[in-house]
């Protein structure tokens, strides 16, 4: 409804005298409950080590993952995201270990479980990170064969349910995964696992620190995932990987990455009414935290990103800053 309102009877400086009135009636608001952190856990190893691409990221052994754990349900978190870091000799053509029953993830998944039991885990469901040509799924000729993958990726989901995984989040963008996935969780009698699709994944350029935290890109090198993962210029199609993950089952979709794709997050919200997930992905939060430490932009452009995501119709966010961000704004 347009509202006829004329200066100066209006002063829209009114609600920005100072900022306890800004805070009061700010329209989005960021809580540590809309973020979510990302952990790499990385097998045989004791201890911490950098990730040059990532600004004050590490790869933890699992004795010191928990330890970060701690620190992040402190900070006031209580939702992470776990990726794997595994030995290189484990990497196969299709992924092998990501199936096997005895794997460090699998192990890394119980222990915190175990530790920590009221921590809601995410467990990554993809193929990159066991294979040795860093793709996410099983490869024949230069070919991703979709259906083959979607039957590896469904064990891993078994696998990681069984673990104790709270939430599976499959990103690999085969077709049709969702539900054979949803499905093997009924029978299995995990009916109460959430899936959470990485729905509106774009083929984009902002994954490259990512892939070197879980060491893949040099097994991906200049290969192509653009013909699983979406056309960056696309929005229509976007609206049709979402319905048809809503409909095979999917609790919770996701668009990554996040702020390049803005439009694309409020789009989905707006359409479905469904819980939207966003991911500030690694190159994102490389380039921000480089450009802060040049003294090019103000350390706040990470807040400031953060919620931009979510007023664009984000419920929640996967960010690596978001245990840092958390202590900000809980201060």
């Amino acid at each position: 409804m347009p509202i006829d309102r004329k200066y100066p009877n209006t002063r829209l400086r009114r609600l920005r005298q100072n900022s306890s009135i800004i805070d009061l009636v700010s329209e989005t608001k960021l809580t540590s409950n809309d973020l979510i952190q990302p952990i790499f856990i990385k097998e045989n190893f004791d201890g911490e080590e950098t990730i040059d691409s990532m600004p004050n990221i590490l790869r933890f052994g699992i004795t010191n993952a928990l330890k970060e754990i701690e620190e992040i349900i402190n900070a006031g978190i209580n939702t992470i995201a776990v990726f794997p870091v595994i030995e290189s000799s484990k990497k196969d053509s299709i992924g092998s270990e990501a199936v096997n029953k005895n794997n460090f993830i699998s192990d890394s998944i119980k222990k915190i479980k175990e530790e920590f039991p009221e921590i809601i885990l995410i467990a990554d469901i993809a193929l990159d990170p066991y294979t040795d040509h860093g793709h996410d799924g099983i490869l024949k000729g230069d070919e991703v064969q979709n259906d083959e993958t979607i039957k590896v990726l469904t064990d891993q989901s078994l696998l990681l349910a069984d673990a104790g995984a709270d939430i599976l989040a499959p990103s690999d963008m085969m077709d049709g995964r969702i539900g054979v996935i949803r499905n093997a969780l009924e029978e299995e009698n995990f009916k109460n696992i959430i899936l959470l699709s990485y729905a509106a994944k774009y083929n984009s350029k902002f994954y490259g620190p990512f892939r070197d935290a879980v060491k893949s890109s040099s097994n991906l090198g200049k290969s192509s995932k653009s013909s699983y993962q979406m056309n960056i210029g696309n929005k229509d199609e976007a609206l049709h990987e979402v319905a048809l993950d809503i409909s095979e089952g999917a609790d919770i979709v996701m668009v990554k990455p996040a702020m390049p794709y803005l439009d694309i997050i409020h789009l989905i919200k707006d359409s479905f009414k469904v819980p939207t997930f966003a991911y500030q992905v690694s190159g994102e939060f490389s380039m921000l935290k480089l450009a802060i430490k040049q003294g090019w932009l103000d350390e706040g452009v990470m807040l400031e990103s953060l919620i931009s995501i979510k007023r664009a119709g984000a419920d929640a966010i996967l960010s690596y800053a978001a245990k840092d961000i958390s202590k900000e704004i809980n201060n």
